[in-house]
């Protein structure tokens, strides 16, 4: 005669279909112990989101103490405003060139690190430390690596014959510099690269070999489809940070945006109307725009791009 054994309880109760006193003692003490946390992240994070929602309909200003309920009216300012169109305009130029870029030469330099070379461990600490230094100290110095007059960028075209362009001083430079400087710190997108490159199984290429592909051949049809998903994510978050662009053109311009608004970025926009102006209520319509255009930009390489990503197998 055989025997059923009872379903396991998937939890312990008293009977009476509530938890029992040991697990309402552990939820207790776990929320005691998390309670610092969850309060930073609501006093720190959840509360400026709700505020400057709330701002944004509102003329707040950090001068006065009087708040009045507008409406859509800074939005509809905003969308009037000449000097935030040009500053979207500046953002997307920046953005157009550095990501692209960025991912390129990510993924040009994890695959020179990915041979077996001799020194490729300094190679790499090479290419990765730009990444690890302050945004702000690379900023001041690539301020004097532009200098029209005693600049190593400028005096190094000189070198082959070609008169260096005032870069931060002339307004149909200084957003190329942007894109130089930013380019130059993709060491952190080198690392996610060379991690993927190391994902993608040495059999298919050999496999790849025998069948008579060439290198061209194998990286395209057996590399970039393994890599393909870190390409995704460097794409979304260079995105996103494009949108965000702000400290090197702060301190590059000491907060101008000049010369004559050419890197006016809507990031250096929103600081300005924020801490120059005073128009708080007005920067925070700003910021949710802005948060608008990256969640639609994000969904559209998510409908468009993800679908194309191959994840292994799955």
């Amino acid at each position: 005669m055989t025997q059923t054994a009872a379903a396991p309880r998937t939890r312990s109760t008293n009977g009476s279909g509530r938890s029992s006193p040991f697990k309402r003692r552990n939820l207790f003490w776990g929320l005691v112990f998390t309670s610092p946390a969850i309060i930073g992240l609501l006093w720190l994070h959840a509360y400026p989101v709700i505020m400057s929602l709330y701002y944004s309909f509102t003329n707040h200003t950090m001068v006065g103490n009087e708040t009045d309920w507008i409406g859509w009216t800074n939005y509809t300012e905003l969308m009037k405003d000449a000097s935030w169109w040009s500053s979207l305009g500046n953002t997307a130029y920046i953005m157009a060139l550095s990501v692209p870029i960025g991912i390129v030469v990510a993924l040009v330099l994890a695959l020179l690190l990915n041979l077996k070379v001799r020194g490729q461990s300094f190679y790499r600490v090479i290419f990765f430390l730009p990444a690890i230094v302050p945004i702000v100290a690379s900023a001041v110095v690539w301020h004097y690596v532009f200098n029209p007059q005693y600049g190593v960028a400028n005096n190094l075209l000189q070198l082959i014959g070609i008169q260096g362009p005032g870069w931060l001083a002339s307004p149909e430079w200084a957003k190329p510099a942007l894109v130089i400087f930013a380019t130059w710190g993709v060491g952190n997108l080198m690392v996610i690269m060379l991690a993927g490159l190391q994902d993608v199984p040495k059999d298919l290429h050999d496999q790849a070999m025998v069948d008579g592909a060439g290198a061209f051949s194998r990286f395209w049809n057996v590399t970039l489809p393994f890599v393909s998903p870190h390409l995704l994510f460097a794409l979304v978050t260079g995105l996103i940070a494009g949108f965000q662009y702000f400290t090197p053109v702060f301190v590059l311009t000491n907060g101008l945006g000049g010369p004559a608004g050419s890197t006016l970025v809507s990031g250096l926009y929103l600081y300005q109307n924020a801490f120059s102006y005073f128009k708080v209520g007005y920067a925070s319509a700003i910021a949710w725009i802005l948060f608008i255009i990256i969640a639609v930009c994000t969904l559209l390489v998510f409908r468009f791009v993800g679908r194309r990503v191959y994840y292994g197998g799955a």
